[in-house]
């Protein structure tokens, strides 16, 4: 993975254009597959299951608290997940601030490692538009409409996606398939340093052949060429 410490030392809020835009809001509209909160692009970290990179990236909030961590990522909706969460943020990872963008960054690419045709092809559907989170509230990850026309805000969220559409385009799809944790202090899940997202994931396969997955169970790791071992549940 690329350094990116210092990408986001000097961000500023911004105006955007909707026509030179790939803006998204809700989950269902075009491109809502690129929202946290959208739902069929299933993750798997340590060999435990996780709905969405809501639920993952709110987890990693509390690598000090895994019982929080747990109810996080146990909830059926990305948004009782963040939910569940809020009553603790008081108590989030001292360091929080100075590492959420790289979390949140990290987060992504587990979710295109782990879903690479439907994420890539999502994003290189954008084109070379600015994506645009469209938010009523939240200027830092995305941006609030001025008037019908114009949005206005930091987009950090939309960054880091046109970050990831740029790999995609040149980059080094072995690369983007195997994701490396974060080299920041007590990146845990459950208790356990969170491990390398190597080779993707075969929960993409799993969830369209309509095999029960629940978050939280947790999955052997996939060894050798991906694909080739079924998944199986060991507790």
């Amino acid at each position: 993975m690329p350094s990116t410490s210092n990408l986001y030392d000097d961000i500023q809020t911004r105006s955007y254009e909707r026509t030179d835009c790939a803006v998204f809001r809700k989950t269902k509209e075009a491109f809502g597959g690129l929202s946290n909160m959208a739902g069929g692009f299933p993750l798997k970290v340590n060999g435990v299951i996780i709905r969405t990179s809501e639920a993952l990236y709110q987890a990693c909030r509390f690598p000090h608290m895994p019982d929080v961590q747990k109810l996080i990522i146990n909830q059926k909706s990305p948004m009782t997940a963040k939910m569940k969460g809020k009553p603790h943020r008081s108590n989030s990872r001292a360091d929080w601030n100075n590492v959420q963008i790289n979390i949140m960054r990290w987060c992504l690419r587990v979710k295109l490692a782990q879903n690479w045709s439907n994420f890539s092809n999502l994003l290189l559907e954008t084109r070379d538009l600015h994506i645009v989170e469209e938010t009523r509230r939240d200027q830092f990850w995305g941006a609030k409409p001025v008037d019908e026309e114009t949005l206005n805000g930091m987009n950090v969220l939309g960054g880091i996606l046109m970050e990831l559409r740029t790999e995609v385009k040149t980059g080094d799809h072995a690369l983007l398939l195997n994701v490396q944790p974060l080299s920041i202090p007590n990146f845990d899940l459950f208790g356990e340093p969170i491990e390398p997202v190597l080779l993707g994931s075969a929960l993409e396969d799993t969830t369209q052949s309509n095999i029960n997955i629940r978050a939280g169970d947790k999955l052997k790791p996939i060894q050798g060429v991906l694909f080739d071992d079924p998944l199986v549940k060991t507790g």
